[in-house]
């Protein structure tokens, strides 16, 4: 099968590649803080066909020896997404050939792609990082409790991911990830939500996770919420302040959400922002 190229970026001494896993089907109806016809006008007028589709994305990152992943997708799980694993294979890369996992935070479609088919490491000779903040949210019994159904379905991925890479986890505070990697923490959407930001004396890139699920609508209205946050006024906290950083330090960013493109930059518009995506180089 012939692939188009992938998204990549050189930031300083690492390639940074975007890596499709393909769309979860899902709803305007998600969102809070706008009405579902402003909504979907927002996502008419950038041009979305599918306004309600919410694109999912990883990244490849590779050098100073390091093959790092950062998230794994949904790996098929429910029919959502899955395409990740092919797409890193076309890189050349194999899944043994992967370091270190870098955790986002641990919803489904971030986390789907751990585990293969026998629920085994899909990433035998990697550490998995995840903030400790998330580690001790998904497996809090009284967390697990509180949740409805579905969420406790995620409760019970989250926990077999966990126990799957048990003595490979390493627990995300402040430090470095690797030299010029360092962890972001951006609570809101889960307590231990984080991003990756890579800096050279060039260039920096910020890859912010869940900052957005659709990034028109709440890149120009970032009070707009999404009910997949944990706290959903953190998460709006965390999002403004974000979005104003990226804009006012020209930062590349990169997103689980945004679409296949993968990179993109942040400027002013209006009362909001605008998310306006970066050609391949």
């Amino acid at each position: 099968m012939n692939y188009p190229a992938f998204p990549k970026r050189q930031i300083g001494d690492y390639l940074v590649t975007a890596l499709s896993d393909g769309v979860m089907s899902a709803s305007l109806d998600l969102l809070s803080g706008i009405d579902i016809a402003e909504a979907a006008d927002i996502q008419h007028n950038a041009s979305i066909t599918q306004p309600g589709n919410i694109h999912i994305n990883g990244y490849l990152i590779q050098g100073r020896g390091q093959t790092l992943l950062v998230d794994a997708g949904a790996g098929g799980l429910n029919n959502v997404g899955g395409q990740l694993a092919c797409h890193l294979a076309a890189t050349g890369v194999s899944p043994d050939e992967v370091n270190s996992v870098l955790l986002t935070h641990g919803h489904p479609d971030h986390i789907g792609g751990l585990l293969d088919a026998a629920e085994q490491p899909m990433f035998k000779h990697a550490e998995l990082h995840l903030h400790f903040l998330e580690a001790e949210y998904w497996q809090d019994e009284e967390n697990f409790k509180r949740a409805n159904e579905r969420g406790q379905r995620n409760f019970k991925l989250a926990r077999r991911a966990i126990s799957a890479y048990a003595g490979k986890i390493r627990l995300i505070n402040q430090d470095e990830i690797a030299e010029g990697i360092a962890p972001v923490w951006l609570p809101g959407h889960t307590p231990g939500h984080t991003g990756f930001r890579i800096t050279s004396a060039e260039e920096s890139l910020l890859i912010w996770g869940d900052i957005v699920h659709f990034p028109p609508i709440q890149a120009a209205r970032p009070e707009v919420s999404v009910v997949f946050d944990c706290d959903p006024r953190q998460a709006e906290e965390t999002r403004k302040k974000i979005l104003s950083q990226a804009a006012r330090e020209k930062l590349l960013i990169a997103g689980m959400h945004l679409d296949r493109q993968g990179f993109a930059r942040v400027s002013e518009a209006g009362q909001g922002y605008r998310i306006v995506y970066q050609q391949n180089e």
